[in-house]
């Protein structure tokens, strides 16, 4: 959870100094400014889910097997860093396009496109992240990895 956390951290701060800065250059523009930052908060609400789900498909007194384990930590691993990526790049669009919005509206669009494209990294994860434990769950209750044969 931790990895998701760090990417939506980082868009945030970035993209916070330059609507900070959009603010004292162009106060009239700070609500369109802050696009960014509300889709790098997205990114920890991927997060979220994942995880809420992870833990609501674990039951150790049906049995847990080795394998539905790592299915489970590749899952978190696996949105963790497609949010670690998303983040770092909301962060670096927001700050850039932001700078860029103080000076010229038409900027604007093709920001909110960029950012689109970046949070779309984060939802390949989350959506990788699901499928890897729907898979993991048809092996909760199993001892298919468990013993060698």
């Amino acid at each position: 959870y931790q990895r998701r956390v760090h990417g939506a951290a980082y868009g945030t701060a970035k993209a916070g100094v330059a609507v900070a800065h959009l603010g004292i250059i162009a106060p009239q523009k700070v609500m369109r400014g802050i696009v960014p930052i509300v889709m790098a908060g997205i990114l920890g609400i991927y997060g979220l889910i994942v995880s809420v789900i992870i833990v609501g498909s674990v039951k150790p007194e049906s049995g847990y097997s080795g394998f539905a384990g790592f299915m489970h930590l590749g899952a978190g691993f696996a949105a963790g860093a497609a949010s670690l990526a998303a983040g770092y790049a909301i962060g670096i669009v927001g700050d850039a396009c932001c700078f860029a919005y103080a000076k010229t509206d038409k900027i604007f669009v093709a920001m909110i496109l960029m950012l689109i494209f970046a949070e779309a990294l984060g939802l390949y994860g989350l959506i990788v992240a699901l499928l890897m434990n729907g898979a993991a769950t048809g092996f909760i209750g199993t001892d298919k990895c468990d013993k060698p044969k």
